[in-house]
């Protein structure tokens, strides 16, 4: 958690509202392994991490409702009984969802300020949008003594993103940030909602994101169409989603199938088996298992789910030619974003230097380097 970022919303809260602020740290995460199997009912693996929002929020008595975003530098006033979308892609909605799905549960909200700013790269996959919808619901929970549980919250966060931000995200990425556990990656079911955490003993590896600054267009039109294709299959296979199937039940109904949605299902089929079966090398503190796994998962997220791309490809390459990093892959829902990448420690910020170097060559375009720890979920700061 970073102390300047609390800091500076505590500051600009007193001196915009002259009053004394409640404050909440919301993390951003990561996925070690389970990608796009969330919203098939399968697992994943997620993991708070040292990098999200601050958000300091306190009642209103100006009869309206005021939310600054400082890293923007926007400011929105707005009424709790006249709230719809704004255009797509503002950074509103995610606040204005969040308060409408609170509505929906017949809880009552009243007027209130909130100010927030963010250390989450932009586009970088790590769910700035989830730390920022649980900063939100978290917040007016404990100013209005809602009651609500953080299953309840998460729910609200993902319902908000469904209906006012357009995107029918799977839940993971609310839940790693409410419930993260210091140390501690999450094996999440995504089917009950429930989760097991595991401690994982690095030893003298870390975890090292890249990222490529670019996001290509096709991201939220693909992940729909994507999402929508697994539950095609799912229907033709007669189940709910498809952590109910085998390979050997895709199988039987490959004529049924065009080639490309037989391949998305395969993928989804196999990630969620690679995703237990990491739980188990984290149990065992086998991380040459846990790479190859990782790596195994890049291989199904660019050839058979296909929502990788050349940047991302190109930064698994580069790993995958330097024996002290154990496992890469992309990160997130794809077309840009991060990789994810298990190295030594004594080897990460040369081979940090070399992939940046060798990505800007091929790309003439910087790639970003992050060193992230395991932390805590969304929470008050005292």
């Amino acid at each position: 958690m970073s102390a300047q970022l609390i800091k500076d919303v505590k500051a600009k809260f007193l001196k915009t509202f002259n009053t004394e602020p409640i404050l909440i740290f919301s993390p951003g995460r990561i996925n070690i392994i389970g990608e796009h199997t969330d919203y098939n009912g399968g697992f994943v693996f997620p993991a708070a991490v040292d990098k999200g929002i601050a958000a300091a929020i306190q009642k209103s008595d100006s009869g309206s409702s005021t939310a600054i975003a400082l890293d923007l530098d926007s400011t929105i006033k707005f009424e709790l009984d006249k709230l719809k979308p704004s255009k797509e892609g503002s950074w509103e909605n995610y606040v204005f969802g969040v308060v409408a799905e609170i509505q929906n549960r017949n809880k009552v909200v009243g007027d209130f300020n909130i100010i927030f700013k963010g250390n989450i790269p932009g586009g970088a996959g790590m769910s700035s949008s989830a730390a920022l919808e649980n900063s939100v619901v978290f917040g007016l929970n404990e100013l209005f003594d809602l009651g609500l549980t953080k299953t309840e919250m998460i729910l609200i966060s993902q319902k908000a993103e469904h209906n006012y931000v357009g995107v029918k995200c799977g839940i993971m990425d609310q839940y790693a940030s409410m419930f993260g556990i210091k140390n501690n990656a999450l094996l999440l079911d995504c089917r009950t909602i429930e989760s097991k955490p595991y401690e994982i003993d690095f030893k003298d590896h870390q975890l090292m994101l890249i990222n490529t600054n670019v996001k290509h267009s096709l991201s939220d039109s693909a992940y729909n169409d994507r999402r929508s294709a697994c539950e095609s299959v799912a229907k033709i296979l007669n189940i709910e989603t498809l952590r109910e199937a085998s390979e050997e039940d895709l199988e039987a109904i490959i004529d049924q199938v065009t080639p490309e949605n037989y391949q998305k299902a395969l993928y989804v089929i196999q990630e969620i088996e690679r995703t237990q079966k990491a739980a188990i090398a984290i149990e065992e503190n086998d991380l040459v298992t846990l790479g190859a796994l990782i790596y195994a998962s890049h291989n199904g997220l660019q050839n058979q789910y296909k929502v990788s791309c050349e940047e991302l490809d190109f930064l698994v390459d580069q790993a995958k030619k330097n024996k002290n990093v154990l496992g890469a892959r992309m990160m997130g829902g794809g077309f840009g974003g991060c990789t994810i990448n298990l190295i030594a420690k004594t080897e990460a910020k040369s081979f940090a230097e070399s992939a940046s170097k060798a990505f800007k060559n091929k790309f003439d375009n910087e790639c970003s380097v992050y060193f992230i720890e395991l932390s805590d979920g969304t929470h008050l700061v005292k």
